[in-house]
């Protein structure tokens, strides 16, 4: 077995930082650095064609995820090397600055599972999760996980973790040679695209309306410019597609849309898509029928735009309502994914 970095056998018995746990022998275990994204984009690919998920994480996904602003690859990311300098596994950690909530990705080449390995990895994931409560001084947080329901073996390896289901997502999917509902925007406001609003600071005061309309969604925390910049410059999202509604009396963004497409989704889905990432209605203005008002526009771009259907994920405990209201826009699900949380309490004595 080989380990990463270490503290000493006594460690946790004297009060101090428990060691780093242990990985599989025949493997060389290290950080991910920018060299390997080729090759990390590789194994994800591979990855992705046994476990057909519904979205595949981009080369410009696994640059962010490198960036050490906010957190450390040398620490936050492992992965383990077969002799030819391929990844046959990986996990990494991503934390908001000040936040307890620490988020899990990885994943294991189908080629080299029923080893363990996705266990170990799993393992010292939530070890890092501590050692990052443990740096700010937090006596307790959350490692959090997603997985798609349809992921037998993703699930079976979290139940067994110790971690518990806390919410579903509900993947959903509308045809776009159905009638698309005349939900004209009402009175007062202006529409605005984020390719016509770049002079006019549009990102900035959706971003602002974001956090504000989110402040009360499960999970939700609040997007500073550095990550709200790469959203609206991610390859996939599309300015054009992308809209919102400003009260002119106040210059303020009332409610919002952002829409992206995967070049990928025809493969992955059988159908082209237009995809709402975010849509948002400040409380202020809710019950006015903005949201649906926001959804059948964007309805109508995609499809002027040749794409098949229009798709969205919801929350779908959210006490707002949001999945009936999809429901009655004509969407319809298609898939589930759950969330899995692993408390965590760090150990002072």
């Amino acid at each position: 077995m080989t380990t990463p970095s270490t503290s000493g056998p006594d460690a946790a018995a004297a009060g101090q930082a428990p060691a780093a746990p242990p990985l599989p022998d025949g493997l060389l275990w290290r950080p991910l650095t920018y060299a390997d994204i080729p090759r990390w984009h590789a194994l994800i690919q591979r990855i992705a064609d046994q476990d057909q998920p519904d979205w595949v994480e981009q080369r410009a996904d696994l640059e962010e995820a490198l960036r050490a602003s906010k957190n450390d690859p040398r620490r936050d990311t492992i992965a383990g090397f077969d002799a030819d300098g391929d990844p046959r596994a990986f996990g990494r950690l991503s934390r908001n600055p000040g936040s307890s909530l620490i988020h899990g990705a990885g994943g294991i080449d189908p080629a080299w599972r029923g080893r363990g390995i996705g266990r170990a990895v799993l393992t010292w994931q939530a070890w890092r999760a501590e050692m990052r409560l443990r740096e700010t001084g937090q006596a307790e947080g959350i490692f959090r996980n997603y997985v798609e329901e349809r992921n037998p073996s993703h699930l079976a390896l979290l139940t067994a973790s110790g971690s518990r289901i806390v919410r579903y997502f509900t993947e959903m999917t509308r045809p776009l040679d159905q009638p698309i509902p005349e939900l004209p925007v009402p009175d007062g406001l202006e529409l605005v695209t984020f390719a016509e609003g770049a002079g006019r600071g549009l990102s900035e005061l959706v971003r602002l309306a974001h956090n504000d309309a989110f402040q009360d969604h499960w999970g939700s925390e609040p997007r500073d410019q550095e990550s709200w910049q790469f959203t609206v410059s991610h390859p996939e999202f599309r300015a054009d597609w992308s809209v919102a509604l400003l009260d002119p009396s106040t210059g303020e963004v009332a409610a919002y849309q952002l829409s992206s497409y995967d070049p990928d989704s025809e493969r992955l889905l059988g159908r082209t898509e237009g995809y709402t990432d975010l849509l948002g209605v400040r409380r202020a203005w809710r019950g006015r029928g903005l949201a649906p008002a926001l959804l059948a526009e964007a309805m109508r771009r995609y499809r002027a735009a040749g794409m098949q259907n229009a798709g969205l994920g919801v929350d779908t405990e959210n006490p707002s309502g949001a999945l009936g209201l999809y429901e009655r826009m004509g969407y319809v699900p298609t898939q589930r994914s759950i969330v899995f949380d692993l408390p965590l309490s760090v150990n002072s004595a």
